[in-house]
């Protein structure tokens, strides 16, 4: 019997990022890292050669769905109406830095513009800001190696949650 694939309740929106490579990059390692869904802002983006070449077909068992730009505050609204905390990839007085930052189960994370990052309107909107700790003179990470990293430490901090025993409860046997 084949066992149904259980995915993290993880949705990344990269709706914002318009770069064939970035995009393709995303959905494999999202594929990779078991999100649950990926929304880029068109989804003729996997007929595009580009994409094709660097998602190395993951397109093709990634849930993916398309929210253009302009509708990505309203998507945004529905999902933390659903449960959803709402986290976004970006350097801001508030930002909790990755490795301390312990991920919600249902979480919804935002990654900006290239170049330009998340825009004010949609910042204002996030539960929580994550920065990646960065010690070089390089002021950021590509959109989609730091999409890719805060992916990996959600993942792995939901493996270790579900590995973790069970607390023992004083008096308990």
């Amino acid at each position: 019997k084949k066992k149904k694939r259980r995915r993290n309740d993880l949705i990344v929106v990269a709706s914002l990022v318009d770069r064939m490579p970035n995009l393709a990059g995303l959905c494999r390692t999202c594929e990779i890292f078991n999100a649950s869904q990926l929304a880029v802002y068109s989804l003729k983006v996997i007929k595009d050669p580009i994409f094709t070449g660097i998602s190395v077909a993951s397109e093709k068992w990634m849930p993916m769905i398309e929210v253009p730009e302009d509708d990505v505050a309203s998507f945004l609204k529905s999902k933390k109406e659903e449960g959803y905390v709402l986290c976004g990839l970006e350097q801001t007085t508030t930002s909790a830095t990755l490795g301390e930052f312990e991920f919600p189960e249902k979480c919804v994370l935002l990654l900006g513009k290239e170049r330009q990052g998340v825009p004010a309107n949609l910042l204002q909107m996030l539960d929580q800001t994550i920065e990646i700790p960065q010690y070089g003179i390089t002021r950021s990470l590509n959109v989609h190696v730091s999409g890719a990293i805060c992916i990996y430490e959600y993942t792995k901090q939901m493996q270790w949650r579900q590995q973790a025993p069970a607390a023992v409860l004083p008096g308990s046997p």
